[in-house]
């Protein structure tokens, strides 16, 4: 265990996490009620969050078609939300793999592991229950996913963590306080903020560490790799076959949607955060910089 000043912080931090841990986490299985009938008419997300909202072909849809396309807006998050958590377990683990197993950092990796497995099972339910499909990662991002849950470390590794989540954290949060959505949605939103605050607040003040000891040619390569993080990311949130389950052609509704001013507004409101906080770390600079340019995030 590290005895450093910097080694001694980083153990009181894990220790304030995992005593909040034991204080307030959910289990999801148990304490949402999945066969609770949806409310009529009540929206899956605020509809100014929608792709479309603005567009000539939200006003087309009519109200029916536009709350459907907001629940499928949602499984579309949720599949990304799994398929990044996946993601994200296991570079964890091989966090954890080189880490003294009797600190608390190591622990509390493992710590958040767990809730990423009661997340997982959680979005897994909620899809489910909405009756909507998985709508998985097409094939370069299923390739860039399987390359960064095996390489990642380092900066690129908690950059790409905190990314993916303060992105869905800005929409849950936003979901959870607004009582016209439906009460099911909501909760999920509830637990998974209450719960990532901590991982924001353990990846924050790695990612911190991690910079500072890395040298000028891993800090280009994080970057590179921050960035296509971000641009999948970004363009994981609403997969184009969304748009068909209310009769739009995918390819017209992806058209639209990235034309679409109140969108790009949206997904730059929730990247504020995280891309202020990797902005002071210098982490979004040059090439990578770009790709959060396209991806709209800026």
């Amino acid at each position: 265990m590290e005895t450093t000043p910097a080694g001694l912080e980083r153990e009181a931090l894990a220790t304030r996490l995992l005593t909040a841990s034991l204080h307030t986490s959910y289990e999801p299985t148990v304490e949402i009620d999945w066969d609770a009938p949806h409310t009529p008419g009540a929206y899956w997300l605020p509809p100014r969050r929608s792709s479309l909202y603005g567009t000539p072909l939200w006003e087309q849809l009519g109200e029916e078609r536009r709350v459907e396309l907001t629940k499928h807006e949602v499984a579309s998050a949720a599949s990304a939300g799994l398929w990044f958590e996946t993601i994200l377990m296991q570079m964890l683990i091989r966090h954890y793999y080189d880490a003294d197993p009797t600190s608390r950092h190591a622990q509390y990796a493992l710590t958040e592991v767990a809730d990423e497995c009661r997340h997982s099972i959680m979005f897994g339910r909620l899809i489910e229950a909405m009756g909507c499909p998985v709508y998985r990662a097409n094939r370069v991002d299923h390739l860039l996913g399987r390359f960064l849950k095996a390489t990642a470390t380092g900066p690129q590794m908690f950059a790409a963590i905190l990314i993916a989540e303060e992105v869905l954290d800005a929409f849950q949060r936003e979901i959870m306080a607004d009582e016209s959505l439906q009460p099911l949605i909501r909760m999920v939103s509830r637990i998974h903020v209450v719960e990532e605050a901590r991982h924001v607040r353990f990846a924050r003040e790695e990612l911190a560490r991690q910079v500072e000891a890395a040298g000028p040619l891993g800090l280009t390569y994080a970057r590179l790799l921050i960035g296509r993080a971000a641009y999948s990311i970004a363009n994981r949130l609403v997969h184009p076959d969304a748009y068909a389950a209310v009769g739009i052609p995918p390819a017209v509704g992806r058209a639209t949607a990235r034309a679409n001013p109140h969108w790009r507004a949206t997904l730059r409101w929730s990247a504020a955060r995280v891309y202020d906080h990797l902005t002071s770390l210098d982490l979004v600079t040059g090439p990578g910089r770009l790709l959060w340019t396209r991806a709209a995030l800026v």
